[in-house]
């Protein structure tokens, strides 16, 4: 069992840790080299000049907000972090966003660099294959406790995202599409009532999130995602644990397969 850091012990141990600004910018979403079909229609994300953040738990939202960049590809694997020009479009100081740093280098989603800033992480195909084995049996260990736990109540709510996350499907919003579908996930986690799998779920899957919103950006998976979707909601209203971990299982694996065969086109 692997050892868990809270953030805050963890950020008070690099308190210290120097940051620096430099000029490299990250590429916007578009640049990633996949195999695209023309339909349906998929909208990425907004790259552009973001609303500032509000100064309530102003280093948690920034934290957050630069997650969501890394996930949607603003900031793209091995991209170097501009402070100055992070700190402009989000409209905070270099205290809050330095604090976020540290926090997102504890979930390892970024690199501190002494003496040259920070720089996004880039997971190599190892990397990628055993995170990706380690979070299907967590998510199939979830949803096998979470059909032995789970109310009726929770399972209208997470009838009611899957109904949101299909409408998304339909007008191609990718981003609000894997915004529902990372709730369903979640939400089937809870349900487990195991805060122990919760922790360390979300552990592995914060850096794996960027990786499993690209592989929904050929047409094709994207559809199969849905449909599989489709399946794992049918057994959790049927109280299937042996099945809806079986199918969480094989979900999490042709995630792995996408994203492994877009890094061998990539590279």
């Amino acid at each position: 069992m692997v050892n868990a850091v809270t953030h805050e012990s963890a950020v008070r141990a690099v308190d210290d840790f120097p940051l620096k600004a430099n000029d490299d910018l990250a590429e916007p979403l578009h640049s990633v080299t996949m195999n695209t079909v023309r339909a349906p229609a998929i909208h990425p994300p907004d790259s552009g000049v973001a609303q500032p953040i509000s100064r309530q738990a102003l280093h948690l939202a920034v934290m957050d907000r630069l997650r969501k960049m890394i996930t949607e590809g603003v900031l793209l694997p091995g991209a170097h972090l501009n402070e100055r020009a992070l700190c402009e479009q989000l409209g905070v100081s270099r205290t809050p966003l330095r604090e976020a740093l540290k926090m997102l280098a504890v979930e390892r989603l970024i690199e501190l660099l002494p003496n040259r800033g920070a720089r996004v992480v880039t997971l190599s195909a190892s990397d990628v294959a055993d995170a990706f084995e380690l979070l299907s049996g967590l998510e199939a260990l979830a949803g096998e406790l979470a059909c032995e736990r789970i109310t009726q109540a929770e399972i209208d709510e997470i009838q009611e995202l899957h109904s949101a996350m299909d409408a998304c499907h339909a007008n191609g919003d990718l981003s609000g599409y894997f915004d529902c579908n990372q709730r369903i996930h979640d939400r089937i986690n809870a349900a487990a009532r195991n805060p122990a799998l919760t922790q360390m779920y979300q552990a592995v899957n914060h850096r794996l999130q960027a990786l499993r919103f690209r592989s929904n950006l050929h047409a094709g998976k994207w559809e199969q995602a849905v449909d599989e979707h489709v399946a794992m909601l049918r057994a959790l209203r049927q109280r299937d644990g042996v099945a809806l971990g079986r199918l969480l299982r094989a979900h999490l694996m042709a995630k792995c397969a996408t994203v492994l065969a877009n890094v061998r086109v990539a590279a």
